[in-house]
């Protein structure tokens, strides 16, 4: 499989773990329909329709699309990682008992992870 070719910033986020600062994302504030896929490689992982507000800095989903994420144990202990189960990318971390929502569930997703397709273009 080919993956799109990232950039620095990229590299550190979805290769290295890294996190980008709260509130700098381009999807942060973003609510129009569509669907996010993994930066990169493109596979779908979060409808529009399961993004809230958190007020977190990042990206917010209490659901992700049946079979695109996987969760894993972060090295800390504290948090659980989640990825993109085509391709490993790192996206961020998921939190539960928040109460953000009815699915109590909060993926906290890096803008720089995601790309958005809107949902009136084809890709």
């Amino acid at each position: 499989m080919e993956y799109k070719k990232l950039t620095k910033e990229e590299e550190k986020v979805i290769i290295k773990k890294g996190t980008e600062m709260p509130f700098t994302g381009e999807y942060c504030n973003n609510f129009e329909a569509g669907v996010y896929v993994c930066k990169r490689c493109g596979t779908p992982l979060y409808k529009s329709k399961a993004k809230f507000h958190s007020d977190c800095g990042w990206p917010s989903f209490d659901e992700e699309i049946k079979g695109a994420v996987n969760k894993l144990p972060n090295p800390d202990g504290q948090r659980t990682e989640i990825e993109c189960s085509n391709c490993g990318a790192h996206l961020g971390h998921v939190f539960y008992g928040e109460g953000f929502t009815d699915k109590n569930v909060r993926h906290c997703v890096n803008s720089i992870s995601l790309r958005f397709i809107p949902e009136n273009k084809k890709d």
